[in-house]
């Protein structure tokens, strides 16, 4: 019996392992968590992905989403639903005070940490008969001729390679339905390379950015646990003019304030008042020339303060590939205004604008008069620096020293044989800006992600000119937050013939690839 004994040991740790093995495979997860992959690897799952994602935003793009059609929005709320339970997230629909945001949550086995992805479904109204195809939401494949226009390709397009210069046109198909479509389709590649991403991912999909994204500031007291994340990142907006991959690390924000000058209290003939009743447009006109100086720079006392550039951040901005020369010459001016020494430099500093001015009538309808009253309407985008109540206060103390009588009310027939120069004032704080330290965990991630996906550098920016409407809702979760812009500068968002070039779908989509394979870097709590 010992012999056999003796015999069957061997047989018995071979059974053993042979059985732990087979154990192994049955418990083995049907997905890994991802591996980096190299940026030719990446290139060649994007390529193989292409047409299915320019399908599928096709299909995206078909249903009108303007906010103002509540029926409209829910049907897009529907097909969102659907495309993130296809790639196993778990959904939900979070009413608010206006219309629901659709919330995806995607939990990865033993991940500890979790990245909020923004972005929104909605866009801006179409004007058809301004558009250069029949129907906005029916999305056209387009080609640049040699003359600079745009020839439709359809029915005469073999689906095999994609060439990056062809543009796809329709309503959101950039803003902001396109990076949606990325995210999706990069979560596909993982999907078919059998990964997971090493992190948890929430996707909070706005449904009315176009309109301020009421509901869902207003869903925070309902929501900021569901919400939580360690990272966030908005998928909103341009990336660079140049089309390399970018990353920006905040937005001004926006204030704004209204004056209205005032002269007679109706209009006068200029015959007969001229030279005796004061025209309010002359009084604007002082004004408005006594807030900046001729290089545009602003000349409010207090305004600038706090603002200063250290030689690191000087650097960052610096190596933004600009071209001042390509710049002016879309723009069509000789000189910049001398606020800041580049272009990136002056969006560091808060801007003071007129947006409109108005004084009696213009043109056809005109008169010889002598205007009762004068407006001009101003925004000023903020900075970190710089608080929008604050900025308005400024404004008003401005004013004052310019010798008027600041009102917070349209002036009484008291107050306009009282005071001999009156302004009513109208201010608002507005949407304060945000801006996430380069060098802090969420920068030092993203910029490894980016620079190893691609095998270079991201373009940096330090903060971007525009205002992103959900700066209260980043700022209420206490979370960093990152713009990554994925769509081509020159896309016509918020205009008539918006597209989305196809080299900035291959490059999207790579770069949410690149994202969802990279380790998270801790965050100190």
């Amino acid at each position: 019996m010992a012999t056999r004994q003796k015999e069957s040991a061997p047989r018995l740790i071979v059974h053993v392992i042979t059985a732990a093995f087979w154990l192994g495979l049955i418990l083995l997860p049907s997905s890994l968590v991802a591996q980096k992959l190299s940026p030719q690897k990446l290139d060649a799952l994007v390529d193989k992905q292409m047409w299915l994602a320019i399908d599928e935003l096709s299909e995206y793009v078909s249903l009108p989403n303007d906010a103002v059609n509540p029926a409209d929005i829910l049907k897009n709320i529907v097909w969102t639903e659907k495309a993130l339970t296809k790639r196993g997230f778990q959904t939900t629909v979070l009413k608010t005070n206006q219309l629901p945001l659709v919330l995806g949550e995607k939990t990865v086995p033993k991940a500890t940490q979790t990245v909020l992805f923004y972005f929104h479904l909605d866009g801006q109204p179409v004007r058809a008969s301004e558009w250069n195809q029949k129907d906005p939401f029916v999305s056209v494949l387009k080609e640049k001729t040699s003359t600079g226009e745009y020839k439709d390709l359809s029915g005469n397009l073999p689906k095999t390679g994609v060439n990056d210069e062809w543009r796809l046109f329709g309503r959101s198909t950039s803003d902001d339905k396109g990076p949606i479509i990325m995210m999706l389709n990069a979560l596909d590649i993982l999907q078919t390379e059998k990964q997971t991403p090493p992190f948890n991912i929430k996707i909070i999909i706005d449904t009315e950015e176009e309109k301020g994204s009421g509901g869902l500031k207003g869903a925070l007291a309902s929501y900021k646990n569901k919400l939580q994340a360690d990272f966030m990142i908005v998928m909103d907006g341009p990336m660079h003019s140049s089309n390399i991959p970018t990353l920006t690390f905040g937005c001004r924000g926006n204030a704004g304030f209204t004056i209205t000058t005032y002269g007679p209290v109706t209009p006068q003939h200029s015959g007969h008042f001229g030279n005796y009743a004061p025209n309010p447009a002359f009084r604007l006109a002082r004004l408005i020339t006594s807030m900046k100086d001729e290089q545009g720079r602003v000349l409010i006392p207090g305004f600038y303060d706090g603002i200063t550039f250290d030689d690191e951040t000087k650097k960052i901005m610096a190596a933004v590939p600009d071209n001042k020369q390509d710049i002016n010459k879309a723009l069509m001016i000789v000189e910049e205004e001398k606020v800041g020494n580049n272009y990136q430099e002056s969006l560091q500093y808060p801007s003071l604008n007129i947006k409109g001015m108005k004084a009696a009538v213009v043109g056809k309808g005109s008169g010889t008069i002598v205007p009762e009253e004068a407006v001009a309407t101003f925004d000023i985008r903020l900075v970190p620096e710089t608080d929008g109540k604050r900025m308005v206060e400024l404004v008003k103390k401005h004013i004052e020293k310019q010798g008027f009588t600041v009102l917070d009310h349209a002036p009484t027939p008291e107050e306009r044989l009282k005071y001999a120069q009156i302004v009513f004032f109208e201010g608002n704080a507005g949407t304060p800006a945000f801006r996430t330290n380069i060098n802090e965990p969420m920068g030092v991630w993203l910029r490894k992600a980016v620079s190893d996906g691609f095998g270079k550098e991201p373009v940096i920016i330090r903060i971007m000119g525009g205002t992103v409407p959900v700066v209260p809702f980043i700022q209420a979760l206490q979370v960093p937050a990152v713009i990554v812009p994925l769509v081509n500068m020159d896309n016509n968002q918020h205009s008539p013939n918006e597209n989305l070039r196809l080299g900035n779908l291959r490059t999207g989509i790579k770069t949410c690839l690149s994202i969802l394979t990279e380790p998270l870097q801790q965050r100190a709590h």
